[in-house]
């Protein structure tokens, strides 16, 4: 079962020409910078757009072919917006439950309990939405899109107008979405670190084209992906985290390996699966295993690649002992010094470890 989307659109000074499809399940981001036409194929997926010669189709449903045409309400779409659009003479729960009220009883699949549970919006439901935060409002507006028990969830930048502290108080809420809704999603960003944490697979757009279309694994997996920025090369490696031990340490478990993250985590996240954000400069290489270090993340790796990386580096693209793979970024002299070669046993030493965020 997939999404298909087949168009070309001419503008004056920009072509938008897209052949593509995918899988209609988890989260699908389009990624790209300004103007690369993200925004322009999700409005195509909405029923937005309707240009001649078009084709899109949803589950071996047509939605768009010649003169056949379904309408946005019936195509069973949510959309959120950069800008929550929340009825403002209405309270939280009447918002939420506006569109509910709408859905046939018989195509109901999430309740008004469940989703207020989801959002952790308990204690907002009975105020006035002129009362609420961006973020609580975007929350609201993502529940009361849920409530319509849409069949595809349209997300266009919707964390772009909040600030970045807001951002990461928002996204466990997204990410629990993700894993309760059973709803697929398409997202618009042009953050990595939201691509990062939420998407299963990415297209990449530019210049109103396709550049390619991956799993998340897959575009993590090359140095020259589009999504790492001024910050270098990422390693995003998915685990489960563990109860919190003495001095404040919390085990994510990946495997048989254990890292130990030393940054707040709340107890509702044990047990959930959760991606690790690692930068490939804050990873070190050391033959043997040390025994007296601060470090505690020390893990046995095995060397797959080594690329010519910025000037004076290399960049190692390691196998955890559990499949997943992790970048480090050395100096070319320690690889030579080390004598560093493809399918060497070593060890990882990583200086800083953190939840993806």
């Amino acid at each position: 079962m997939t999404l298909s989307v087949r168009a070309r659109i001419t503008h004056s000074n920009f072509i938008f020409d897209v052949d593509v499809d995918w899988p209609a399940e988890g989260v699908t981001v389009l990624f790209g910078r300004s103007g690369s036409g993200k925004t322009t194929l999700l409005r195509l997926i909405a029923g937005l757009e309707r240009p001649s010669g078009a084709r899109v189709s949803f589950r071996n449903e047509i939605w768009l072919n010649g003169r056949c045409w379904v309408p946005l309400h019936r195509r069973r779409i949510a959309m959120v917006f950069q800008e929550a659009s929340l009825l403002p003479h209405l309270s939280v729960r009447e918002n939420l439950l506006y569109g509910y009220k709408r859905t046939p009883i018989a195509e109901r699949k999430l309740h008004l309990d469940e989703v207020v549970r989801m959002l952790a919006i308990e204690n907002l439901i009975e105020r006035n939405v002129n009362q609420l935060s961006g973020g609580e409002r975007q929350r609201v507006a993502l529940g009361r899109a849920l409530l319509t028990s849409p069949r595809l969830l349209l997300m266009d930048e919707p964390l772009s107008a909040l600030d970045t502290q807001t951002k990461r108080d928002i996204l466990p809420y997204f990410e629990r979405l993700v894993m309760e809704a059973d709803v697929p999603i398409v997202y618009v960003t042009h953050a990595p670190a939201e691509v990062e944490r939420l998407a299963d697979r990415v297209v990449f757009l530019r210049d109103g084209h396709i550049d390619r279309v991956e799993t998340l694994k897959h575009a993590l997996s090359r140095s020259d992906s589009p999504l790492f920025n001024d910050e270098g090369v990422v390693s995003v490696i998915e685990g489960q985290l563990g109860l919190k031990k003495e001095h404040g340490l919390t085990p994510f478990h990946v495997g048989e390996d254990c890292f130990w993250l030393s940054n707040p985590i709340y107890s509702d996240s044990v047990g959930r699966s959760q991606r690790l954000r690692i930068l490939a400069k804050d990873v070190g290489i050391v033959l043997t295993k040390p025994e007296n270090t601060s470090l505690l993340n020390i893990l046995p790796v095995t060397i797959q690649c080594i690329e010519h990386a910025r000037e004076g580096h290399v960049l190692l693209g390691l196998r955890l002992s559990g499949g997943q793979n992790l970048f480090a970024e050395i100096t070319a002299w320690s690889c030579s010094r080390l004598q560093l070669l493809n399918g060497v046993n070593v060890y990882a030493m990583i200086k800083t470890v953190a939840l993806a965020e």
